[in-house]
């Protein structure tokens, strides 16, 4: 059929092109609402007007076939035009329906490049959120995107900062990690999620002349709370949960206003203790969290046993389909982002 159509109307018609084409058939069957509207004849003059047609109703923001609700509102699974080609060409190689639908509406929300989508579809970005839902909040979760309601809802474990290319050495400090950081904010502040607003790092706290300086600081401005970001290399300690407690408190009472909710403490290390965790935060479980990062994306069977090993400890299972996710093959990367096959 290749070789067919391209003797007949040139370039456009390789085989994986083709491939793509009856791939986006088939994950977006409700595209168009009257399909024997695409029994065009092939004359180039015909295609030229159509395409012209759609990029003046995109220019001027309407959704060219798009369907819609009962409100007029677009909805996942449907055409939109801020959507690319190539961002629908990452979009059905997932699977599954509700996780795609999930991509759709984070890429259309927040702006993301196809760039950017390849990368949160292959660090696997829903199956991470999945860990701090309920059943209830995975269905919401593929319905309507990421909308954080609570702290938790903000907080992913891992993060994946590949883009940093840093080492994942014992030999790492601090310093080097937030270096990175700061170095590729843009990056950062994608894998963190929207709403995070950048305030400032090391910023000096003084408490009877002892100063203390926390890593990283944000704004969230869909929980309207400060984040403070501390960084750690090694195994989470007691420690290090304590000084993230004074700095919450420290904020909640001096720096936030009467307007602004309670303020979230994220420590990020390399190794998490859980019983750790749980013993020093008690009360404090809904303000302060610790996840951990790592410097390579992970692959499903890795994201699977942890996802499973924590629903455990909740006396909860998920059945393996409800996990599965269908490999995504990338292509080597020639920039800054290191891809491999998942």
């Amino acid at each position: 059929m290749s070789a067919q159509l391209s003797s007949e109307y040139g370039s456009g018609f390789s085989v994986s092109a083709l491939q793509y084409m009856r791939g986006f058939y088939l994950a977006y069957p409700d595209l168009l609402a009257n399909r024997h509207a695409l029994r065009v004849d092939f004359d180039p003059q015909t295609i030229d007007a159509l395409v012209i047609q759609h990029a003046a109703r995109v220019e001027s923001g309407a959704h060219t076939h798009t369907h819609t609700d009962a409100d007029g509102a677009w909805r996942a699974g449907t055409l939109h035009p801020g959507l690319s080609w190539t961002h629908y060409r990452l979009l059905v190689k997932v699977a599954r329906p509700e996780v795609r639908n999930f991509y759709e509406i984070e890429a259309i929300r927040n702006g993301w490049s196809a760039r950017q989508l390849e990368r949160q579809i292959a660090s696997l970005l829903f199956e991470r959120l999945l860990k701090s839902r309920d059943r209830q909040g995975v269905l919401t979760l593929a319905n309507e995107g990421q909308l954080p309601a609570h702290p938790k809802d903000a907080i992913k474990d891992p993060y994946v900062l590949e883009f940093l290319d840093l080492p994942a050495s014992h030999r790492l400090v601090e310093s080097q990690v937030e270096e990175a950081l700061l170095n590729q904010l843009q990056a950062f502040l994608l894998e963190l999620g929207g709403g995070f607003a950048f305030v400032g790092r090391q910023r000096r706290l003084t408490l009877d002349g002892d100063h203390f300086y926390p890593d990283l600081v944000f704004y969230h401005v869909k929980l309207k709370c400060y984040v403070v970001i501390d960084l750690k290399v090694g195994k989470l300690t007691h420690g290090d949960l304590g000084q993230m407690l004074l700095y919450v408190n420290y904020y909640d009472r001096e720096v936030a206003s009467k307007d602004d909710n309670p303020t979230i403490g994220l420590i990020l290390c390399s190794e998490k203790n859980d019983a750790v965790a749980r013993y020093v935060l008690a009360d404090k479980n809904e303000q302060v969290f610790a996840s951990r990062y790592q410097f390579v994306l992970p692959s499903v069977d890795q994201l699977r046993a942890e996802m499973q090993r924590e629903l455990e400890h909740l006396g909860q299972t998920v059945p393996d389909e409800e996990l599965a996710t269908k490999p995504t093959k990338r292509r080597k990367s020639t920039g800054k982002i290191k891809g491999r096959k998942q």
